[in-house]
């Protein structure tokens, strides 16, 4: 058995590694004096350790606005992602109404659309509402989650309905059974689904790139954007920045890499 895991070890630890290489980089690089990340041939271990430079990146950009600009719309999103894929994801495992199959169907059908297509559409709606260069258009238009209502629809069909008719029988009503029952049984699958929703608004910089024009809101992936094109050619203080904006995720996904796991094996995907 250990002779039929070991190419299977071999493979994954080739991989692992060619994943962890760019990372190296990337921290190595924060690390270097300016000159010797020109450098060629490269030095893979830095001469001099420039600890100085994830300091000099807050004198030259606004990083720590950014941070708390991408934090508090990240938390805004994830609250209303999280109440409106909950209620919705208990009416169309739990509830019978008229269409509810299509009108589910039609929701899996909308995830199919590209950003591109729907694009200017939006931007004119936020126009008229008077909302672009605001967070509020940085932080409505992503309230509702489709992925998030799938997932938990799946998983609160696998819940036992033994559970509901106790429920039902004890008294509870339709809102006390959803947060005292549906709720706690759903931990890991809400855990995945905030992480996924807090990388997704980490990292978004397509929406927030048209719909903001102050420097005073933009998130952390636009204020880098316009910081790597004032210093394009000063790679130590590109990579220290970028290794600043990835280390909150790496964070999270390690304390949180149990409950993605537990989401995957508890979810199922039968009707």
């Amino acid at each position: 058995m250990k002779n039929r895991l070991t190419p299977v070890h071999i493979i994954l630890i080739i991989c692992g590694i060619g994943m962890f290489l760019p990372f190296y980089w990337m921290l190595t690089t924060a690390l270097k004096a300016p000159l010797e990340a020109l450098r060629f041939p490269p030095t893979f271990i830095p001469d001099i350790f420039k600890f100085s430079n994830f300091i000099e990146i807050f004198r030259e950009v606004a990083l720590l606005r950014y941070f708390l600009n991408t934090i508090f719309i990240a938390a805004a999103s994830l609250i209303g992602t999280l109440f409106t894929s909950i209620l919705a994801a208990y009416a169309f495992a739990k509830f019978k109404f008229w269409g509810r199959d299509f009108i589910f169907i039609l929701f899996l059908a909308l995830m199919m659309i590209p950003l591109p297509v729907y694009l200017v559409p939006s931007y004119m709606i936020l126009f008229r509402l008077g909302w672009i260069d605001t967070y509020l258009a940085l932080i409505v238009p992503w309230l509702v989650n489709i992925f998030a209502i799938f997932l938990l629809r799946q998983h609160i069909k696998t819940l036992p309905q033994d559970l509901f008719d106790a429920a039902k029988i004890d008294g509870c009503g339709t809102f006390r059974t959803l947060w005292q029952i549906v709720v706690p049984l759903s931990k890991p699958v809400i855990v995945t689904i905030a992480i996924f929703d807090i990388i997704a608004n980490w990292n978004s910089f397509f929406w927030p790139l048209i719909v903001t024009h102050s420097d005073s809101i933009r998130p952390l992936q636009v204020g880098l954007a316009y910081f790597s094109r004032e210093f394009s050619t000063n790679y130590p203080l590109l990579m220290a920045a970028s290794t600043l904006a990835i280390l909150p995720l790496v964070i999270l996904f390690f304390f949180a890499q149990k409950q993605i796991i537990q989401s995957s094996a508890r979810t199922g995907l039968k009707e």
